[in-house]
């Protein structure tokens, strides 16, 4: 059982419950107490004859016209109607459970003003396995992520599509055969519900995930890479960290050490090898996979705030009873720091196809056979893994454009500066798709590029990785199709089966 109170969320509970873990997620006591206290306020206000925004009030550019009683339910209401306006291909699985996970944990925060149903409906569908259908298209991330959002919020009343044991299916009739009730809406519920950055949070968070585990496979792909081509280790001595200590270089440096220690093909060339240096993409992995990993910590702890922060507006401070207009909504912190990754996700997959090429290049493969082929002109070997790669690479640069300085205002110009943190999200997510591929053709050809030195072998934890690797795909005997290779080790790599290597 997970438990949520708006404040202790991670983004591995996040993980777990989006990949449909057998893991019940329950609102916590203090969730509870903080919904309350904060509905309190809501409803002494509304008792007051208070104007409060989005409750009392129009949204947006309609915030000065006044809502009389009787139609205050229907303003919510009509602003869940109205904004689930969203299109493009339905977003996956795993992203809907994420956002509802984290809609249902920032309302627990205690800064909404929503009723406490809204939470309950919300865990009860990710209990259940209700997943409301989200489309791809439509939030400039500002303010927050209105129509992803209204889609779910739809589906709590019982309208609208939800996906409930493998099909589509109208969220009416699903409500109904799960014995569930649709939300009564009541004044704020509809704005709590659509209003904050879960969507391109949920996204972000699952691709950053992914993208650290594909991290830990580029460095075991690059100990081997080093290792088939007689490189030498010596670049990522301690000493060399420590006088330019940025952390993820340290911490590259010493898991390319570790992984390395014990090979016989290095102790074969210790000795007697003309080189001086070997080439920036082995020499100074530690200087580009680390920069991806401080890249990857600074995206960690910005998501880890967002994620267990109040991105409501208006926002309720039940402490001292005020509703207050802000801008928490704003996505702009979680678009930066998603354009980050994928800016450093298209670095270290451009690194990685430097070693791949060195891998099928007579010309700079220490004495490898051209295109790692058994016979070279008759077979082409792995010729075409590396173009493929380079493919990846273009798109991967393309992703790497900023979304998060597109800003195109909306909202009758109210809303004059968005974002764009949805796009920067699905950038992301796509970025780090690509980012396993790269990293699974490494692994396929540096795997079979030390095999060609045998009778030696590499390190004890290299040699393990490439035992795995060759439980998933066979020793390169002849030309053959790859595509099936790649897609296996590719999901190993996201799966995180060489994290612990």
């Amino acid at each position: 059982m997970l438990s949520i109170d708006g404040h202790s969320l991670t983004l591995e509970d996040v993980g777990r419950v989006a990949a449909d873990a057998p893991l019940k997620v329950a609102l916590a006591p203090a969730g509870r107490s903080q919904l309350e206290a904060a509905r309190r306020v809501v409803e002494e206000r509304i008792a007051a004859g208070t104007s409060v925004y989005g409750v009392t009030t129009g949204f947006g550019r309609l915030a000065e016209v006044i809502i009389p009683p009787e139609q205050r339910v229907a303003l919510q209401i009509n602003v869940i109607r109205s904004h689930a306006a969203g299109f493009g291909v339905t977003m996956p699985r795993d992203v809907v459970r994420a956002l509802m996970l984290l809609r249902a944990n920032t309302l627990a925060h205690g800064h909404s003003g929503c009723t406490v149903r809204c939470v309950e409906l919300l865990l009860e569908f990710l209990n259940r396995g209700i997943h409301p259908v989200v489309p791809e298209f439509g939030s400039v991330g500002a303010s927050g992520d209105l129509v992803p959002l209204a889609h779910v919020a739809l589906a709590l009343m019982g309208e609208g599509d939800v996906e409930f044991e493998g099909t589509v299916q109208l969220a009416g009739k699903v409500l109904k055969r799960a014995g569930l009730a649709p939300l009564d809406v009541r004044e704020k519920d509809g704005l709590a519900l659509i209003n904050g950055t879960q969507f391109c949070s949920a996204i972000g968070v699952l691709a950053l995930l992914e993208a650290e585990r594909v991290l830990e496979a580029l460095e075991v792909a690059g100990a081997m890479s080093l290792d088939a081509l007689l490189g030498s280790p010596g670049p990522f001595a301690e000493a060399i960290q420590a006088v330019r200590p940025h952390p993820g270089q340290a911490e590259s440096a010493a898991r390319l050490r570790g992984l390395l220690e014990g090979s016989e093909i290095r102790e074969s060339h210790r000795v007697g090898d003309p080189r001086v240096q070997d080439a920036y993409s082995l020499r100074c992995m530690p200087q580009v996979h680390g920069a991806a990993r401080d890249a990857f910590a600074y995206a960690r702890r910005a998501l880890a705030i967002e994620i267990n922060s109040a991105t409501d507006n208006p926002l309720v401070f039940p402490e001292t009873g005020e509703i207050v207009s802000g801008g928490n909504f704003h996505a702009q912190i979680v678009g930066q720091v998603l354009d980050l990754v994928a800016i450093a996700v298209a670095d270290v997959a451009a690194i990685s196809e430097r070693r791949v090429e060195r891998m099928m290049n007579p010309d700079s493969s220490s004495g490898l056979p051209a295109f790692l082929a058994r016979q070279p002109g008759v077979e082409s070997g792995l010729m075409m893994l590396q173009t493929a790669v380079a493919d990846v690479l273009a798109e991967l640069r393309v992703l790497a454009t900023p979304a998060s300085v597109q800003s195109v205002p909306t909202g009758a110009n109210r809303e004059d500066h968005v974002a764009m943190g949805p796009a920067a999200a699905r950038k992301a997510g796509r970025a780090v798709h690509g980012f396993g591929y790269v990293t699974a053709v490494e692994l396929i050809c540096a795997a079979e590029a030390i095999e060609h030195h045998r009778p030696l072998k590499s390190s004890p934890r290299l040699e393990r990785a490439l035992a795995t690797i060759r439980g998933l795909v066979p020793r390169l005997t002849a030309d053959r199709p790859l595509t099936a290779d790649v897609e296996s080790v590719a999901q190993a790599v996201r799966r995180g089966l060489f994290s612990a290597s």
